[in-house]
């Protein structure tokens, strides 16, 4: 599970091993700064080597110097055209046709591909940071991906319209006009996106024949995860929120392939994204130098079972005290084109600022609470209840649980409001006085 399901506040995370509440990154544009930790760094002041290929979202442009040594950029994507006229309630859901070719992140996988092949045998070591776009809205993929999936052979979406739920998703469906739309789109949505997963295992597929060709694959560590997932149609909703905490959203893939790692070993226990960044440094040797609350996945690389007790944390949302967060504001862009994709979504924050509050959540392998102080609270029994539509959060059968995990999710908060910096400052005056 992501520690946040936005792109920026969720690489923070599993870059540094830190919550968003940590260091304040709960944000699109509040990035990682120089005098922060990051994975990268360490790598690179460890003697790597540190390519990056792909979109940003993580570093502030001052931080690039220590942490990365050489950025590659991809420039071509294929284009695509809308499905509807922009008075069709349709237009806001991002559903695009098919692209006219590739989709840009085949360039960086192929930038990948022939630095892997072209890198001297006596090059350093290296890292190299993949960040590809997709799955990611807009919803649109090269062909034959984009047909793939039959709309009518998707399995029923999750409903809406629940009462037990945060006010965001009804506003959420009013901006967009969402509520307007026929539910066969919201299956369309889901079918490209699924073609936009087969996508991706395609480009996947490429880099690890790379790998294999190359005869790197016998020491490289190569991990393939996400930042964030998507509604993509479930609960009458598209893209995600600041402040939504559904499975769809924080729950994503994890595969690690490393040397001398179990072949085929599946671990059915939670972990949290950020558990990359003590698993990255261990594999290379390099110590962590600063506080941090991931666990590193060693033990479950090498055949062991993850912690069945282990709880998973995530967050989101900003409050009104803090309106540099907001989306939507004069000099963030989004208000400029009323017809603008993302113009809805700045529109609802601005107008309804408690529709996007803070909240937190816990997630057990059976329960799940969410926390929200200006909103609708929410409990799941995910063993009875998997896709999240029955909200027991004021059930009095579910009292113990609901208390147990609200005491957890305290004593989190206690653990990891801060983090303490490694190095001690002298408490006397300067030497020249």
């Amino acid at each position: 599970h992501v520690q946040h399901t936005v792109c920026t506040p969720s690489r923070c995370s599993f870059m540094t091993g830190w919550y968003p509440h940590t260091r304040g990154h709960r944000t699109l544009w509040h990035c990682l700064q120089p005098d922060e930790p990051n994975t990268l760094k360490y790598l690179k002041q460890a003697g790597y080597e540190v390519h990056w290929m792909g979109k940003n979202d993580l570093l502030a442009p001052a931080s690039f110097a220590d942490s990365v040594t050489r950025v590659h950029h991809a420039k071509n994507s294929g284009g695509r055209e809308s499905l509807f006229e922009r008075d069709d309630p349709a237009y806001m859901s991002f559903l695009r046709g098919p692209m006219n070719g590739h989709h840009i992140d085949y360039e960086i996988v192929q930038n990948a591909i022939t630095f892997l092949k072209e890198r001297p045998a006596d090059a350093p070591p290296f890292m190299l940071f993949l960040a590809t776009a997709l799955p990611h809205c807009p919803y649109t993929v090269p062909q034959p991906w984009y047909d793939m999936y039959d709309p009518g052979d998707i399995p029923p979406l999750r409903p809406c319209e629940r009462a037990d739920k945060p006010v965001f998703q009804r506003l959420i469906r009013e901006y967009r006009r969402l509520d307007e739309v026929d539910d066969f789109v919201f299956r369309k949505i889901m079918a490209v996106y699924l073609g936009m997963i087969s996508y991706v295992d395609h480009l996947l597929g490429m880099v690890l024949d790379a790998l294999d060709d190359t005869g790197l694959t016998e020491d490289t560590a190569f991990f393939f995860f996400s930042d964030h997932g998507d509604w993509a149609g479930d609960y009458g909703l598209v893209e995600k929120w600041p402040s939504g905490l559904d499975d769809c959203l924080t729950r994503i893939p994890m595969i690690i392939q490393a040397p001398e790692n179990a072949a085929g070993h599946v671990v059915n226990e939670p972990i949290e994204c950020f558990d990359i960044m003590p698993t990255t440094l261990e594999l290379a040797g390099v110590d962590v130098q600063h506080t941090h609350y991931a666990r590193s996945l060693l033990p479950q690389l090498q055949g062991a079972k993850g912690d069945p007790s282990r709880a998973v944390f995530a967050e989101g949302g900003y409050d009104r005290h803090e309106p540099q967060c907001f989306e939507g504001s004069p000099d963030d862009g989004l208000m400029r084109d009323p017809n603008g994709i993302y113009y809805p979504k700045g529109r609802q924050q601005q107008e309804h600022p408690e529709s996007v509050a803070r909240a937190a959540m816990i997630r057990t392998a059976t329960h799940k609470l969410i926390w929200r102080p200006n909103d609708t609270h929410e409990l799941y029994d995910l063993a009875r209840d998997p896709n999240e539509l029955n909200n027991v959060y004021m059930d009095t059968e579910y009292q113990p649980v609901r208390e147990l995990l609200i005491n957890r999710m305290m004593d989190w908060y206690v653990h990891t409001a801060d983090a303490v910096p490694f190095h001690r400052d002298p408490r006397g005056f300067p030497p020249d006085g």
